[in-house]
């Protein structure tokens, strides 16, 4: 079967690649092209209808195995799916050409995900109708995520790939090998058609490429609700993780312009890709970021199904969760309407509530806390105990889970935890986060004796929760310190700058330019002339020697300018640091600290 799913792989990449050629060519004499557009990313006209190509590969791959009888054997049983998929191609093809309304290609992939649904299920039916009516919305639902994710070059194929992979190889034995087989082909497909819609892109898929991408997965990922209908929960967990960048995406989107009031359907520059360019990656980094989400969640499904259990993928997915959470509150704060970001919340009749709720008692950082304490509880009992003993012990941690959240929300709030930044969490923060977890696990442990005489309960759970829960405050605590870290060592557009000094003042110099983003510098390298501090890290910039080092230092580093961080740098130093710069042609700034 691996031979014949290379094959199928190899001839659908092969047959998209040619495709893609002559629809390119196509395209232009018949004046199918996409002007520029900011929302599109791209500043010179570019072909387009590149689904026609995607379609061509994912067909190609199909009829490879033409020669298998026994690999399309029941065409019932799957046949449905592509057949859907050509339809939305269809629809696709119309709103390339004719501007079809949202409105439009909202009852056409309804409409097509009803029929859908009727002929997975057969005239008998085989889900209840709550089921149904999910089913026919999730297969709309997934049609338009993935072409709301088609808005930068490259990001929806590359997804669609990865979505693709991770569902013919995890849930195989569900879908059969008929949709095995398909699921490849697109893969392949994709893979040939990302040569051309690779950044700069050369073709765009269009609505076609993105509807056909989007029903096929959407129509894959329900076949094996239907073939294993008992495990309805668990192979959806599986499904939304591997889809997790489409649904992430549409519906950040979707609550962000909604408490910015605007229209869903008006389009912009505020998707998750966009968010990431305006932070200072580059358009390739901020896609290759979103393949590794992509990959993250596939990877999470796997361990799920590895672990073979409902219970265990319970904390992974609360954890995948949190992640996710985090980086959609941080991109939430990169602005993105015009300074009009959260203006329908701001106007609605309950804002004095939520400014209250939210900036005074922290209501979502106390919510998170709530996870966080379970989710190490949870591990803990799993760390500490297997098998049958696992099972023993686990009703304690269910009879003892309040008195645990309550005893440690209390000391998390009583550490003055609840009163620090995230934006500046530094050491001072993380002591207080301990000294509230070490209190929080005293008091659980005094209840605890109180209550059950620690009867059923083990020293190493308490010592494996604090732990655990100490490092997740911590981790969730610093996650915008990291990423605005992250940020700005990425950022194309900031200047490049070395720091001629590394005592108090080069470091407090370094730590502004990471927090203030309308300096667009970023800190890559130290020069200082005391030898103790070479080739040391300060700060997480690396000291790259004395100044007999610094003409290298800048080559090296494509440094853009120099900035003396102390006034003790000066007369012949300073003189011999301009020449360099000079030479180099590269300025010198000095930083001026002054209190008045």
């Amino acid at each position: 079967m691996l031979l014949i799913l290379a094959a199928v792989f190899g001839v659908a990449t092969l047959c998209s690649l040619a495709a893609g050629a002559v629809v390119r060519r196509l395209a232009r004499q018949s004046g199918a092209v996409v002007p520029p557009r900011p929302d599109r990313w791209h500043t010179a006209p570019t072909p387009t209808m590149g689904g026609i190509a995607i379609v061509a590969g994912t067909l190609a791959g199909l009829a490879a195995v033409v020669f298998r009888p026994d690999v399309l054997a029941a065409p019932i049983e799957w046949l449905p799916v592509p057949l859907a998929a050509l339809v939305m191609f269809g629809v696709g093809i119309f709103d390339d050409q004719l501007q079809l309304s949202p409105v439009a290609k909202l009852v056409a992939s309804l409409a097509t995900g009803a029929f859908l649904v009727f002929a997975l299920a057969g005239p008998e039916g085989g889900l209840p109708s709550i089921y149904t009516l999910v089913a026919i919305v999730w297969f709309a639902g997934i049609c338009h995520a993935v072409n709301l994710l088609d808005n930068m070059d490259g990001l929806a194929a590359g997804i669609g790939l990865i979505a693709a992979v991770f569902l013919a190889v995890l849930l195989g034995d569900h879908l059969g090998p008929a949709l095995v087989v398909l699921l490849i082909a697109l893969a392949g497909a994709l893979l040939g058609f990302l040569y051309w819609n690779r950044s700069r892109a050369r073709l765009f898929m269009g609505d076609s490429g993105s509807l056909f991408i989007g029903s096929v997965l959407g129509a894959a990922s329900l076949v094996p609700v239907y073939n294993a209908p008992l495990a309805f929960i668990s192979p959806a967990v599986i499904v939304v993780l591997v889809l997790i960048v489409p649904l992430f995406d549409t519906g950040f989107v979707l609550v962000l312009r909604r408490l910015a009031g605007r229209h869903a359907t008006r389009g912009g520059i505020d998707h998750v890709s966009h968010r990431l360019v305006s932070l200072g990656f580059s358009e390739r980094s901020a896609v290759r970021i979103l393949y590794l989400l992509g990959i993250a969640g596939g990877a999470t499904a796997w361990v799920l199904i590895e672990s073979r259990g409902v219970e265990p993928m319970l904390p992974l997915v609360a954890i995948f969760g949190v992640l996710l959470t985090l980086i959609g509150i941080y991109l939430a704060r990169v602005p993105a309407y015009n300074a009009e970001d959260f203006v329908a919340l701001q106007k609605s009749s309950f804002a004095p509530f939520l400014k209250d709720l939210a900036f005074r008692w922290h209501a979502a950082e106390v919510l998170l806390d709530l996870i966080l304490i379970t989710v190490s509880y949870y591990l803990a009992f799993r760390l500490r105990f297997e098998g049958e003993d696992l099972d023993n012990f686990l009703p304690y941690f269910t009879a003892s889970l309040p008195v645990v959240l309550g005893c440690k929300l209390g000391a998390l709030y009583g550490s003055g935890l609840y009163q620090r930044s995230w934006v500046t969490f530094g050491l001072r923060d993380v002591a207080t986060a301990v000294r509230g977890v070490l209190l929080g696990s005293l008091l659980s442990v005094l209840t605890a004796a109180y209550l059950y005489r620690l009867v059923g309960f083990s020293r190493a759970v308490f010592v494996l929760d604090a732990l655990l829960l100490g490092v997740a405050i911590v981790a969730t605590r610093a996650s915008f310190r990291v990423m605005n870290l992250v940020a700005a060592t990425r950022n194309k557009r900031s200047r490049r700058v070395l720091v001629y000094g590394a005592g108090a003042f080069g470091q407090t110099l370094v730590r502004e330019m990471r927090a203030n983003a309308l300096w667009n510098m970023n800190p890559v390298a130290f020069i200082d002339d005391d030898p103790m501090k070479a080739r040391r890290w300060i700060m997480g910039v690396p000291v790259r020697g004395t100044i007999e080092d610094l003409e290298a230092t800048m080559r090296r580093y494509s440094i853009d300018e120099v900035v003396l961080s102390s006034p003790s740098i000066n007369g012949s130093v300073e003189h011999r640091i301009r020449e360099i710069c000079a030479g180099l042609e590269r300025p010198v700034r000095r930083l001026h600290m002054q209190i008045s």
